[in-house]
């Protein structure tokens, strides 16, 4: 068990700033949350829909975590757009994360469209934060399989 500094230890920390992540901070913290939640058992997933030419039209990256499931990212191009595609991809990826255990999706958009599309598919919406990015609001949605 990791011995607790004393309490003048902390104030008397130096800081330091770095402009990149420091990989140790990300694994101390990973080891905890792992030690109280579990592990993540992480599974990345990517579709791509392509053309009748082989060229990328449309997209979606995720991964499955804590048997839920984190559409990171969803784009369809914009010729493409109102034809179902967004729709199959998302469909598609919920069935995958569902044969792979998944209770649930979320996923966060900055689009007010996009969060209408993505309450069609049965999200609801469970935060916002506004002004991130600066005059938008950042939507938080999610749903049970």
């Amino acid at each position: 068990m990791p011995s607790t500094p004393p309490p003048e230890a902390a104030a008397a920390a130096r800081l330091e700033y770095h402009e990149s992540e420091n990989p140790e901070i990300a694994a101390r913290l990973g080891a905890e949350i792992a030690a109280r939640f579990g592990a993540r058992d992480e599974t990345p997933l990517s579709l791509v829909a392509r053309d009748a030419d082989g060229a990328v039209i449309a997209g979606l990256n995720g991964v499955v975590h804590w048997r839920w499931l984190y559409v990171r990212h969803l784009w369809v191009a914009e010729a493409a757009r109102g034809q179902g595609l967004g729709s199959r991809l998302l469909a598609a990826v919920e069935q995958s994360a569902r044969d792979r255990g998944a209770r649930g999706a979320y996923i966060d958009t900055f689009d007010e469209a996009a969060a209408r599309f993505y309450e069609r598919a049965g999200y609801r919406r469970h935060g916002r934060i506004e002004d991130f990015p600066p005059g938008f609001a950042r939507v938080f949605l999610a749903r049970r399989f």
